[in-house]
């Protein structure tokens, strides 16, 4: 049987919570986030059985190398604000509040059977895929789970996308079938289209439908350079079709965005890898329940059953033995 590994978008997951889950502690301090998360980490657990969790943050300045090449990068995003049922808070208590739950989080998924990265300067979705492609993972079936989009063009025989506001697992024939567009294209796709939420404008008058209908050959598994979209465009053109005129005409703001938008390769040193390559060859899980129950205690956390979060973690410890062992 192939091992499963679960490899979750941490803040998408946090700000998830922090966003939707109204909980407070016995002294009145929203921590919905952190306890959000875990809760959904021990449905994740319980229901995909993983046998290894890896966890990926932003690090701080994550945006720096990308913003290096388009200043634009993610500006003009609304903050990101508790959920309203507890907003009772003034603006510089939240932030701190925020930034309170996600270091207390780190620290309770650091007693637990979990690989954690968070590397300065580093985005999370570029050390998700470089988890995605590694070696010592290779056969096995990964689950990423996270509601990005940029994560479509991960997708091949081993990898599926749990989106959890979507509730959907999309794999890589999902993709084509929906989108008519290969996950090795992916990239450029949405390189042609932009992306609103990371301000990256894209080219006038092109969506991801008219992608899929005027280029069908991006449904193939080969992957397409941006030199033979725009040749494309060029002899293909005789109705004079607006939206391969721009194509041609926006050929470098096309490989602006597709710089942006690939994972992996812009924003990993090789340090970085070495590390991680590291981490995953010399770790052994284990879960300090003395330690969590302590944490539950002065967090003032109920509800969320704590011996069925252990249950549910413990089989990782058994499963990291049983791979010892074979």
């Amino acid at each position: 049987m192939k091992e499963r590994i679960l490899i979750v978008d941490a803040l998408n997951a946090y700000f998830r919570a922090y966003i939707v889950d109204p909980s407070l502690s016995t002294n009145g301090q929203p921590i919905g986030g952190m306890k959000g998360f875990l809760k959904i980490l021990n449905k994740l657990v319980r229901e995909s059985k993983p046998d290894k969790i890896v966890i990926c943050w932003d690090g701080a300045g994550g945006s720096k190398k990308r913003k290096a090449t388009n200043k634009s990068y993610k500006e003009g995003r609304a903050p990101i604000r508790l959920n309203r049922d507890i907003r009772n808070l003034s603006e510089s208590e939240e932030i701190t509040n925020k930034i309170w739950q996600q270091t207390r989080l780190f620290e309770y998924l650091n007693e637990m059977p979990i690989i954690q990265f968070m590397y300065e300067g580093i985005e999370a979705d570029d050390i998700i895929a470089y988890v995605q492609r590694h070696p010592s993972l290779q056969g096995s079936q990964k689950m990423i789970v996270s509601s990005d989009k940029d994560f479509f063009q991960l997708l091949d025989d081993e990898t599926i996308l749990h989106r959890p506001i979507q509730k959907e697992n999309l794999n890589r024939n999902r993709i084509i079938e929906q989108y008519g567009i290969h996950p090795n294209n992916f990239a450029l796709a949405r390189a042609v289209v932009g992306d609103v939420s990371d301000n990256l404008p894209g080219i006038k008058g092109v969506g991801l439908g008219t992608i899929a209908k005027r280029f069908p050959f991006l449904a193939e598994e080969k992957s397409c350079t941006i030199n033979a979209l725009v040749k494309f465009c060029k002899e293909n053109n005789e109705n004079n079709l607006k939206a391969f005129t721009n194509i041609v005409e926006g050929k470098k703001l096309i490989a602006e965005n597709y710089k942006m938008m690939q994972l992996y390769s812009p924003s990993i040193s090789v340090q970085t890898k070495r590390d991680i390559d590291a981490i995953f060859n010399e770790f052994t899980p284990a879960l300090n329940k003395t330690m969590i129950r302590k944490m539950f205690v002065e967090d003032g956390i109920g509800e969320l059953s704590i011996n069925d979060l252990f249950v549910n973690f413990k089989s990782l410890i058994y499963s990291h033995k049983e791979q010892q062992t074979t």
